[in-house]
């Protein structure tokens, strides 16, 4: 196979990973389906509520090219994992959290995404997408094993939200990226108000 330019390459390389995305998509949520128990969700345990979240630090295309949860210290942070860059349902989820973040930034609240792409990819899903919050590269899956989002390849499609002291006070695990965003606001007004 001959490939004229570059952007062809690249192309076929993100028809290749779509793929990849729909299948880790498909086995979470058959799994889910099955009926895991809320504590050890497909992925793993999950990171107990009402106590530190798990602490990281990780490679990112924006910045000073680090992030990290301390970063975030004295605000509000929403973490969400998923599979892939360039994935309909991850292009899609990101795009909504997009939309909303005056709504966050009106809130104290930082969105972050993690995936196992490299941060050359979050660049270029973020340019290709408009995203201004961060992405971060998790490549080795460790954070995402750390707040039980894992699947052998990927991170799950999971989302946390931390409070300003550093305190884990909810998660999502069957999250759908067409209402997320609007789902993570309302328990953020929840949390804030209570």
């Amino acid at each position: 196979m001959v490939f004229n330019s570059r952007p062809d390459l690249i192309n076929l390389l993100k028809r290749l990973t779509t793929g990849m995305g729909l299948l880790v998509s498909a086995v979470a949520i058959a799994i889910q389906l099955m009926g895991a128990p809320p504590a050890i969700a497909l992925g793993g345990p999950q990171p107990p509520l009402s106590e530190p979240a798990p602490s990281f630090t990780l490679p990112t295309n924006t910045g000073e090219g680090t992030v990290s949860l301390s970063d975030y210290q004295g605000q509000w942070t929403v973490v969400y994992f998923y599979p892939k860059d360039f994935t309909p349902g991850c292009t899609l989820e990101a795009r909504r959290f997009q939309r909303d973040l005056p709504q966050y930034k009106s809130r104290n609240t930082q969105v972050v995404g993690i995936s196992a792409d490299d941060v050359d990819s979050h660049a270029e899903f973020c340019d290709s997408e408009g995203l201004t919050f961060p992405l971060l590269a998790d490549s080795d899956g460790s954070v995402s094993k750390a707040y039980g989002s894992w699947l052998g390849v990927a991170s799950l499609r999971h989302t946390y939200i931390i409070d300003p002291d550093g305190i884990m006070r909810a998660r999502f695990i069957g999250v759908n990226p067409v209402v997320h965003s609007r789902e993570v606001l309302a328990q953020l007004d929840d949390l804030q108000q209570g």
